[in-house]
C-alpha cells in the first residue's frame, strides 16, 4: 500500500502562508493540488532548472508539447491557469475605479498580461475624466514582428465607452522594449485622432524584458 502521509502540511489551526514557500514548493503545490509530495518537489525543481525559473515555465505551458520536454499536457494546463486566474485578478482591480495616476501604477498589469505573448498584441486602458479605468481590453492583434492598428477604432471604442483620456500599449515578442520608428508613427496618429475628440492619450508603453518603456517620458508625445 502506497504511504500516504504529505510534507509540509500546516499543523492545525495554523495559517497557510504561500509566500514563506520556496519556487518549487509553490510549483509543487500547484501541479499536486495543495500540498506536494517528495515526487512532487523534484519534478518541480528539475521543471524550474530546465525551463529557467517561473517566467520560463509560464513561457513553455504555452507552447506545443515537443516544444517543452518533461513538461505534460496537466502540468502545462495547471500553469495557464494560474497565469490566467492572476491575468483577470490585476484587470478585475483595474475595472475596480483605480486612478491611474503615474506610469509606474500600470506596469504590473501591462508586464503579466503583454510580456510573454508571442504574438503583437495591443491593449488599451481607457479612463475617465479622473484617470480611473474604465475598461481594459486588447484591440488588436498580429504576429511575431508586428500588429496593424487602427486609429479609428480606437477612438470608437473611445467614445462608446465615455472616455476622457486613453493609455495605451503593445508588446515587442523579441524581448526588445525600444519603441521602434513604426511606433512613434502610430503613436502620433492615435494622439491626433483622439485630440480631435477631445480625448487625451497620457501614454503609449512597449513591453519586452524588463521594465516596460513610457513614450510619454522619452517625449514621443
Amino acid at each position: 500500500m502506497r504511504n500516504s502521509t504529505k510534507k509540509n502540511m500546516s499543523p492545525p489551526g495554523q495559517q497557510f502562508l504561500p509566500a514563506s514557500l520556496s519556487d518549487a514548493e509553490l510549483v509543487a503545490r500547484l501541479l499536486h493540488g495543495g500540498q506536494e509530495q517528495g515526487e512532487d518537489l523534484t519534478r518541480a525543481e528539475r521543471l524550474l532548472k530546465k525551463f529557467g525559473g517561473l517566467r520560463g515555465l509560464q513561457v513553455a505551458s504555452r507552447t506545443l508539447a515537443h516544444d517543452r520536454e518533461g513538461m505534460d499536457d496537466r502540468c502545462a494546463h495547471q500553469l495557464r491557469v494560474a497565469h490566467e486566474l492572476v491575468h483577470r485578478q490585476l484587470k478585475q482591480s483595474l475595472q475596480r475605479g483605480i486612478s491611474l495616476t503615474s506610469p509606474a501604477m500600470t506596469m504590473e498589469y501591462l508586464q503579466t498580461v503583454l510580456r510573454d505573448r508571442n504574438r503583437e498584441i495591443f491593449t488599451c486602458l481607457f479612463l475617465d475624466t479622473r484617470h480611473r479605468v474604465i475598461a481594459a481590453e486588447d484591440l488588436f492583434q498580429g504576429s511575431i514582428d508586428g500588429a496593424c492598428v487602427y486609429p479609428r477604432i480606437v477612438a470608437e471604442r473611445a467614445l462608446r465607452l465615455y472616455a476622457a483620456a486613453v493609455i495605451v500599449a503593445h508588446n515587442h515578442p523579441s524581448g526588445v522594449t525600444e519603441p521602434s520608428l513604426a511606433d512613434q508613427a502610430i503613436t502620433r496618429r492615435l494622439k491626433d485622432a483622439l485630440l480631435l475628440l477631445e480625448i487625451r492619450l497620457l501614454d503609449h508603453f512597449v513591453v519586452g524584458d524588463g521594465l516596460p518603456v513610457s513614450m510619454a517620458s522619452r517625449g514621443m508625445l
